[in-house]
């Protein structure tokens, strides 16, 4: 019976926390340029990836959930192709909001809302 499961073939510096997840987290620096293998393709990196940082394991279209730890953590801003660094500039938080300063938050002190 042949061995299908992803991590099989998946550079050993990629740590996928779940199965589900569309992204994995560097487990050393990976420097732009520098080749690694996803689900057995060799994928070029376009940028650098900081040890503990995600990178994206499968093409994520705008708007698409990136997942980790096998649950949603945010949304991508825009299109993310396998090996992408993902970080700030192209993945937005869907709970942010919540902590807002806008004085909707009832459990702020009354002189916080001002």
């Amino acid at each position: 019976m042949e061995n299908t499961c992803p991590s099989t073939t998946t550079d050993p510096r990629l740590l996928r926390l779940d199965p589900n997840d569309n992204i994995a987290v560097a487990t050393t620096t990976l420097e732009a340029g520098e080749a690694v293998t996803i689900d057995g393709r060799p994928v070029t990196l376009p940028d650098r990836v900081p040890t503990g940082h995600k990178l994206a394991l499968l093409p994520i279209a705008a708007g698409e959930k990136v997942i980790k730890y096998g649950s949603p953590i945010g949304s991508a801003m825009c299109d993310i192709r396998p090996g992408d660094y993902i970080h700030t500039h192209n993945l937005k938080s869907d709970y942010l909001p919540t902590y807002t300063l806008d004085g909707s938050n009832p459990y702020l002190r009354e002189d916080l809302k001002q």
